[in-house]
């Protein structure tokens, strides 16, 4: 007989949940010894996430993906994109497909503490809103009482609606679709007269739309959507690591370091804070497994987070998305980052 056949049946799953949770642990390992680091993405989102006829990438996720791989592995290309919808994006997660959720997904305590991930910090600070023709005259989301309204599935947007068109008693239907692209056709179609989503997206939907000037979004923010990159939830050394990605990105735009300096900034440095951000903290290195340099190469690879924000949401990306709540914390925002020391 063997031995684990005596055991009690709660404490053989109590060992098999442990051992799972052991081999999960080591995603950086697995991710230095497959050479790649596996992003789950939306891949439909301008400005986000967005895959070109070409196969190219472009987004805000796809940078912060880019930038674990220059950290990890020396090389921003080594990436595997894995398109999720929202319903499937967190098991993709789970079920190891993945090494990192960046889909602009929403951190929100349920999804904390029931889907079995970590959510490391906001990449973006964002909120949904309200699209309409700007044939029907309206201005408000205040004015949109009977409206029928396109929105996407296995999301928060529809539970806010909800609760907001409740709280202002204003009746309204709810046409859910799996996903933008669905929710936006449906509105360009006629089937409902109002897309509600996240602001970025809307954005990012109005400029592929055949006339976009005849589309507005309402200035009303109706949720907070603090969008966050995620790992799973046993992986402390792997979350330390994403984390410390961002912080790493903020913290650049903030001590003046780009793309275009990075290469000179360690030799100017004249405090052990920039070395630190920069990778060159030989104690710090050792913790998160990274060899020396590693925040030098994601500055160098994709910028700092101002930079990233430009390039996909700002004016230069077309979508001319203001910073506001995005800004750093001494120029009116919320963005902020532990210092590198």
């Amino acid at each position: 007989m063997k031995i684990r056949d005596t055991w009690p049946r709660w404490l053989l799953a109590v060992a098999l949940l442990a051992t799972a949770s052991l081999a999960s642990a080591d995603t950086l390992g697995k991710i230095k010894s497959r050479g790649t680091v596996k992003c789950a993405v939306n891949g439909e989102v301008p400005g986000l996430s967005m895959k070109a006829a070409d196969d190219s990438w472009s987004g805000m996720d796809v940078d912060f993906c880019r930038a674990l791989a220059a950290a990890v592995l020396g090389d921003a290309d080594k990436v595997e994109f894995i398109s999720t919808t929202a319903a499937k994006r967190f098991e993709a997660l789970s079920a190891g497909r993945a090494d990192v959720l960046a889909r602009n997904t929403s951190w929100t305590q349920a999804r904390e503490l029931t889907e079995d991930i970590r959510f490391v910090g906001v990449l973006y600070y964002d909120g949904q809103g309200f699209m309409v023709p700007r044939a029907s005259g309206k201005r408000s989301t205040l004015e949109l009482a009977d409206a029928k309204i396109c929105a996407i599935a296995d999301t928060t947007n529809i539970d806010n609606a909800k609760r907001y068109f409740t709280r202002n008693r204003m009746p309204m239907e709810i046409i859910p679709f799996d996903d933008l692209p669905a929710a936006t056709n449906a509105y360009l179609e006629g089937r409902c007269n109002t897309l509600s989503a996240d602001q970025s997206q809307l954005y990012a939907a109005r400029t592929i739309f055949p006339q976009p000037n005849e589309h507005r979004i309402l200035p009303e923010i109706i949720s907070r959507e603090p969008l966050s990159p995620a790992v799973r939830e046993a992986d402390a050394k792997w979350f330390e690591l994403v984390r410390w990605t961002l912080f790493t990105l903020i913290n650049a735009e903030v001590f003046g370091i780009d793309a275009s300096n990075v290469a000179g900034a360690r030799e100017r440095a004249s405090s052990d804070e920039v070395r630190t951000l920069l990778g060159y903290d030989s104690a710090i290195n050792a913790r998160l497994g990274l060899k020396e340099g590693w925040g030098a190469r994601i500055i160098a690879a994709v910028g700092n987070y101002g930079e990233m924000f430009e390039r996909n949401l700002g004016a230069a990306s077309g979508l001319d998305i203001n910073r506001g709540l995005n800004s750093l914390w001494d120029h009116g925002g919320l963005l902020y980052a532990p210092p590198p020391r």
